[in-house]
């Protein structure tokens, strides 16, 4: 069984210094007592394929939804709302399941958000297990979902029923639940849900679950977020596709000019090329670069790309990937130059750089380096702005304090070279929050991936840090 170690685990110079009387042994006693049911909980979520794509059934999105909001209902929360906004196209948008505990006097309130929609499985053929089974393997939990974002409601919701059942009445805590149904959709009805629903999921505080922490057995406070622009470019040389033998030579085929468009983009040592880009190389922490190939599984003599820190190139300098592209399968390919390829492009924003003046630079960019004068269109697609958290805030101190009480080691304040782009949404609407981005991950979590898994003795842990800090908020507000 799992006992707390972190009044002994760490040093006392490291050791965040704190006196007020929280208990911590009742709530780890709690939430060890209920992991079994929140383990078994999170198994069935994962088994529900809610994916918030077009291509795939609605109804399983839906049931999704259902399930999750049969399990705020067995929290403890009896206002709880399934509810959905229209995209733009007028057809509907992935439900959210909403629930509220209003705050008692002089309390503050938490929204805990977190999505339960899923990524596809992608190709089965390299999962190890079945994508929508969750099977249990070396303290893992395999699936998809199982730790983006599945998890992260359960660490709430386990977090919530752990602090109900040690303070019972004297919890005046003012309680939000907001679990998304779109985000791996790039949350297309977010803005007008936050307008619609504005005063419902008003808030002190915003408890993203949706990040990493450092290392199996290191916790950590996302500290910063790059931000996001994407779109395709079309690359267009005939009109129609002719006979490669009768026609080919004196004009080159549309992929070719489409790869030299793109070899365009990175210099000859991997760093974006794209003229007025922000980037800086001034991170807090790094990682070592054994650290990160076996993380992000690089083949051995693969030379990274880059200059600078690591960790620099993966928080705060762009990143442009090719995610996608149209051209004829090898399977099916014909003997005929091919006159149109699309490519679609993922560019991650340092923090501090304008999503519209990036996407203008990657256009100009992209624009005059036409190949052969071949004809390029630039079709943008969405844009999200970078995030940093302030570290002095009250709600992040008590975020710090909890993560060190629960693991027993001092957590690390990263960044995260992913973005979240609702973020600057909720943001916009309530500039006066305090937003701490939290997460069950880990580096070899693999979420998107196949064979995506939660470190279940991590994921312990996050429920209990959880459930510390909605003790320690309670009893303190916002002044702790």
């Amino acid at each position: 069984m799992w006992a707390m170690t972190s009044a002994h685990a760490d040093t006392p110079q490291n050791k965040q210094q704190y006196s007020g009387d929280i208990p911590v042994e009742a709530l780890a006693t709690a939430v060890d007592e209920s992991f079994d049911s929140t383990m078994d909980s999170l198994r069935g979520l994962v088994s529900i394929p809610g994916i918030a794509w077009p291509s795939f059934d609605p109804k399983e999105l839906d049931r999704s939804a259902e399930a999750v909001s049969s399990l705020v209902k067995a929290a403890g929360m009896t206002d709880v709302r399934i509810l959905r906004c229209d995209k733009a196209d007028g057809t509907p948008g992935g439900p959210a399941v909403v629930a509220r505990r209003p705050a008692a006097e002089g309390k503050p309130t938490i929204l805990l958000y977190a999505h339960h929609d899923v990524q596809p499985p992608g190709d089965r053929a390299l999962w190890r297990s079945e994508p929508f089974v969750a099977e249990e393997r070396d303290g893992r939990l395999y699936g998809r979902g199982a730790a983006d974002d599945k998890a992260g409601i359960m660490a709430h919701l386990a977090a919530y029923s752990a602090v109900s059942k040690v303070l019972g009445e004297d919890l005046g805590l003012g309680v939000t639940f907001f679990f998304e149904g779109e985000e791996e959709a790039g949350s297309p009805t977010f803005g007008t849900f936050l307008e619609e629903h504005q005063e419902l999921l008003r808030a002190d505080v915003i408890v993203v679950a949706d990040s990493s922490n450092w290392k199996v057995g290191v916790p950590a406070l996302t500290t910063s977020l790059r931000g996001l622009v994407d779109g395709t470019f079309e690359v267009r040389v005939l009109d129609h596709a002719v006979h490669s033998g009768m026609f080919g030579g004196p004009v080159l085929d549309a992929p070719t000019l489409l790869s030299r468009l793109i070899a365009t983009l990175h210099d000859d040592d991997g760093n974006v090329a794209v003229p007025g880009l922000a980037a800086r190389d001034d991170v807090a922490v790094d990682l070592t670069e054994e650290d990160y190939r076996a993380d992000a599984s690089v083949l051995d003599g693969v030379r990274l790309a880059g200059s600078g820190t690591i960790g620099s190139r993966l928080w705060t300098k762009p990143a442009l990937s090719i995610i996608g592209m149209d051209v004829p399968a090898v399977d099916v390919a014909s003997n005929t130059l091919i006159p149109a390829a699309r490519a679609k492009f993922s560019m991650r924003l340092a923090p501090g750089q304008d999503p519209e003046a990036a996407m203008e630079a990657l256009k100009q960019h992209v624009e005059s380096n036409a190949p052969f004068g071949a004809r390029v269109t630039f079709t943008p697609g969405e844009r999200g702005n970078a995030f940093a958290t302030d570290t002095t805030s009250g709600a992040a101190k008590v975020a710090l304090w909890a993560l060190e009480e629960s693991w027993g080691v001092k957590p690390v304040e990263m960044g995260i070279g992913g973005s979240i782009p609702f973020i600057a949404d909720l943001m916009e609407m309530y500039p006066d929050v305090q937003i701490l981005v939290t997460g069950v991950e880990d580096p070899d979590s693999r979420a998107h991936s196949a064979n995506e898994s939660l470190h279940i003795g991590d994921f312990r842990h996050a429920v209990l840090a959880e459930a510390l800090m909605l003790a320690r908020l309670n009893a303190e507000g916002l002044g702790a």
